[in-house]
């Protein structure tokens, strides 16, 4: 591998992480609401959670898969710009 080679392979590793980041916090700000019979609740708390590390990342991501249409959803809808605008272009797919 050349020396390009290892600079993309290790933004790739950090890009990977940061995401794991985003799932996690969705996934421990929906937990908080576990058990308590509020399902729109977890979703939006998990859907607001994401959307806030999304927007934290060195990317400028479209989502290509999520809740729905923009009229169909008030977040993270297809189409929707996440991220700081700043650094490569991705697709995201998420499903909260």
């Amino acid at each position: 591998m050349n020396i390009a080679q290892n600079i993309v392979a290790g933004l790739d590793r950090i890009l990977t992480m940061e995401l794991v980041r985003v799932t996690e916090r969705a996934a421990v700000a929906a937990a908080r609401l576990r058990g308590r019979g509020d399902e729109k609740a977890a979703d939006q708390v998990a859907v607001d959670a994401m959307r806030e590390e999304l927007n934290r990342l060195a990317i400028n991501g479209t989502v290509v898969i999520g809740e729905g249409e923009r009229d169909e959803a008030p977040m993270l809808y297809i189409g929707e710009e996440v991220g700081s605008g700043k650094g490569p272009a991705v697709g995201i797919a998420l499903g909260p």
